[in-house]
């Protein structure tokens, strides 16, 4: 008799986008697996010299400061401010849709309890005014990166040992919930695969592993069942293929041996980073040896997309949080390297798209689009005081621009 977790599988596989279609899949994840390029965002142009708050653009861009560590958010022209004070260390983020046209953008906070960690978000009007900001995780730890949902929850990771996985509503109207099922290691990020409904996860350890989820099934709400299912590592072999191994104890305590040390068989990565689906397509990086991965969910095959250390001309360094435009074009994060958002398209061509000038001791996190991509939003995660009047404890900013006319939407 087959197992129920292969069962499962089969299912899910067999399922395809058709199955999915039951999750009522929000029309910002739809977008992110539709490439609509007319050209793409590499080739915007050169970058201007820095502006006043020290990012150089490429011509017709500006940029502003939506939040600023330990500060409350400014509301409207009139300086009024939220009664919510941002968060410290901001890393990965993401946006969501809200019912009158606006949106969220979350964000993580890479910290400890009680000084932060967790995760806060900022509510936009549809003109892109701040509406509010509040707090959707607390009394967690150094909370990296995470990903969105098809359902518009974010899946908040921590970066510790044996480190967990919460699901929180963007919206503030539902507790966040711990998801054991998921795996406790030092994780890094999570992207779900919208077609087959699986999940996948980086780990950032200098031998941590790429894992894959497979839910068993959906839950009561008709979503993908975080609850229960199958955590697997990948073992991949000369042609890029991968094995996925099912991992013997996904839920390891401090006495117990770590997921990554579980099966030896399995292949390493040199320090798991961001990671996104879009199109049949999972991309991750990896900074311990500056590379973009691209696993091709069809044919279960992995390649690298950039390898700083054989390129031509390696201006991406510091490969970290990742995201995909409606263009198909896959926009990487530097820590440290340049602070550039780098563009990678999909020929392989590389072009910064953003530089961020006198905080050569922070990193670039959290890159996100507005659900329409008319804005872009990131953060210096230990921005200066030197620009917008930050406290060195990190700077979110928005850059808005003719996106729209470059994406063709």
């Amino acid at each position: 008799m087959s197992d129920p977790h292969t069962l499962t599988r089969r299912k899910l596989i067999r399922t395809g986008s058709a199955g999915l279609a039951a999750l009522a899949l929000g029309p910002s994840l739809l977008a992110m697996t539709r490439p609509l390029q007319a050209y793409g965002l590499d080739q915007v142009g050169d970058l201007e010299a820095p502006n006043d708050l020290g990012l150089r653009l490429p011509l017709g861009f500006r940029s502003r400061i939506v939040a600023a560590a330990g500060q409350r958010l400014i509301k409207d022209r009139w300086w009024r401010r939220t009664s919510y004070r941002w968060h410290i260390y901001p890393d990965g983020g993401a946006t969501f849709p809200t019912q009158d046209g606006g949106w969220i953008y979350v964000s993580n906070s890479e910290t400890i309890a009680p000084l932060g960690g967790g995760v806060s978000a900022v509510c936009f009007r549809p003109d892109g005014v701040v509406d509010d900001a509040y707090r959707i995780l607390g009394s967690t730890n150094i909370n990296c990166a995470g990903g969105p949902t098809p359902w518009n929850s974010w899946l908040s990771c921590e970066e510790v040992d044996f480190g967990r996985v919460f699901e929180c509503d963007p919206y503030g109207q539902k507790a966040a919930e711990e998801r054991p099922a998921l795996g406790y290691f030092k994780h890094e990020a999570v992207a779900v695969d919208t077609l087959l409904g699986q999940l996948f996860l980086t780990e950032d350890e200098h031998d941590g592993r790429f894992y894959r989820f497979l839910p068993d099934g959906l839950d009561s709400q008709n979503r993908l069942n975080l609850h229960a299912g199958v955590l697997q590592a990948a073992s991949v072999d000369s042609q890029g293929y991968i094995t996925w191994l099912d991992v013997p104890n996904p839920t390891p305590n401090l006495f117990q041996t770590p997921t990554r040390q579980q099966l030896p068989e399995s292949t390493a990565f040199n320090g798991g980073e961001g990671i996104w689906y879009a199109d049949g397509f999972v991309y991750f990086t990896t900074k311990g040896d500056n590379r973009v991965w691209k696993l091709d969910t069809n044919l279960n095959q992995l390649s690298i997309l950039y390898d700083a250390a054989t390129a031509p001309e390696p201006i991406l360094t510091g490969v970290d949080n990742i995201t995909v435009s409606s263009g198909g074009d896959l926009l990487v994060a530097e820590d440290g390297g340049d602070m550039q958002i780098v563009v990678i398209d999909q020929e392989g061509n590389l072009a910064p798209l953003l530089q961020i000038v006198g905080q050569d001791n922070s990193e670039i996190t959290g890159p996100a689009f507005s659900p329409d991509h008319s804005r872009l939003y990131f953060s210096s995660q230990r921005g200066s005081e030197v620009f917008g009047g930050g406290s060195g404890l990190g700077i979110t900013y928005e850059v808005t621009g003719p996106f729209s006319e470059i994406l063709a939407l």
